[in-house]
This record gives C-alpha cells, structure tokens and sequence, in this order.
C-alpha cells in the first residue's frame, strides 16, 4: 500500500481565528479528518457556532474567546492544554494602503497581529508538542497561514507582504530547529478566498476584475481548497514534507 493515512484520529489540534473563514472551515476539516479540536477566537458566538459544528461530527471541542495581541492572554490558554498535535497558527488581517499612506498605527497593528502572535503562539505550541513523551513517535504538525503575498508583492500590500514573507521565513527556521523531535512547521499560502473579509474587497468592482486576470484558473480559491490543504500538512501523508509551503493560488505565483 502506498496511500499515506490522512486520517487524524487520536490527535489533538489547535486552530487560532478560527470563529469565521479559513480558521472555521480548517477547524471544521480537521474535525471531519478525525481530529479533536481546540479553537481561539475574540468572538464567542462565533466560537460556540463552530463547536456545535464540529460536536455534530462526534469530534471534541474546546473553546477559549482569546484576544492575541494579549500575550498572558495567550499563555494562560496553553496552561490549560494538556495535549498538543497539530497547530492552525491562522489568525491574521489585511489593511491595504499605498505605500506612502501606510498609518504607523495600522503597520503596528498587522505586524503585532499577524507575525508577532504568530509567533508566540507557535512557540508556545512546540513547546507544548515538546513535552510528549511520544513525540519522536507520534510526530507533530505547525501550519502557518501565510498567503501568495509571501511570495510575490502586489500594490497597496506592503505591511501585508513583509508580514507574510516574515512568516514564510519563520517557517523555514522553525522547521530546522524542530525537525530532530520530529515536529514538522510548513506553511500554506492562498490566493483570495472567498471568505467575508475578502468579499468587502470585492465591492471595488475594478480591483475584483484585476484580481481574477492574476488568477490563471480564473476563479477565486474556496475555504475547502485551504482546509484540505490543512488537514494534508497535518497528517501523516505529508510526514517526509518540513520547512515548505503548498501554493493554493490558482497559479497566480508561476507567472
């Protein structure tokens, strides 16, 4: 046989931002890959929504409302985690502005929210990872969020891309470091997504037509392309894959 398991079952994975979008759906697909989950976000209904989707699945489901730009916020979460496999390190933000107009507050903002809590939080969770007994046997999983902008830069995206690529490069160091206990950190990298903070995007009807000319496949990436992409990097399938990121671009970087 040569199909790797995607199967999650027995483990144990985390999902930050995982109330709406791409955090909601990669909680709910890990969830339906076997997975028991454990899900941050700053809004509780949104929370309690996706739990009740996820217990409908016959899957556990804890929830912590958790505010990122709080660290102690942040730790007090892990010290309440017994157990970790996996981690969705998903949550993040765009404030698009032309370079000269970037407002320090706003840079502040997305620097502090989509690099340095994604740091933290995945240095929190390895450290977590680190503490099984059975971790050079059983493996584990980091997934940043990252996006094609990590990649290639795009107008009116600067914050944006030096947030991404420093996830990017975040990836690749954290992937040496772990690599000896068996913890492999990848990244995934999506094009737009049709997911509601895009779609406030889209009113500007010139930049939605210019967005999907850059799109070879014509068409906008769904949540499900991202999550399958997730649960992949999460399982045993991808065990030989470390340090790398999969392109969920439509092909939009291979121009």
């Amino acid at each position: 046989m040569y199909l790797k398991s995607l199967s999650l079952k027995k483990k144990i994975a985390l999902v930050t931002g995982a109330g709406k979008g791409i955090g909601r759906a990669s909680a709910i697909a890990l969830a339906e890959a076997g997975a028991d989950l454990i899900i941050l976000s700053r809004t509780e209904k949104d929370l309690i929504r996706v739990k009740k989707e996820i217990n409908k699945l016959k899957r556990k489901c804890e929830f912590y409302v958790c505010d990122l730009f709080d660290f102690d916020q942040i730790t007090e979460v892990f010290s309440k985690i017994n157990r970790l496999d996996i981690l969705v390190n998903n949550a993040g933000t765009n404030i698009p502005e032309f370079f000269n107009k970037i407002k320090k507050e706003d840079m502040d903002y997305m620097v502090d929210l989509n690099l340095k809590a994604s740091f933290h939080v995945a240095q929190l969770a390895s450290r977590k990872m680190l503490k099984s007994k059975n971790r050079k046997t059983n493996g584990g999983s980091i997934i940043n969020m990252s996006s094609q902008l990590g990649k290639v830069g795009a107008p009116n995206r600067s914050t944006y891309n030096m947030t991404k690529f420093g996830i990017e490069g975040l990836t690749k160091g954290m992937a040496l470091d772990l690599a000896s206990r068996n913890i492999r950190v990848n990244s995934v990298c999506p094009t737009f997504v049709e997911t509601p903070m895009v779609k406030k995007f889209f009113i500007n009807k010139k930049f939605k037509k210019e967005t999907l000319k850059n799109i070879p496949l014509g068409r906008l990436a769904t949540e499900s392309d991202v999550a399958t992409a997730v649960v992949y990097l999460a399982s045993n399938g991808s065990s030989m894959i470390t340090g790398s990121s999969i392109v969920v671009d439509g092909g939009w970087t291979a121009k």
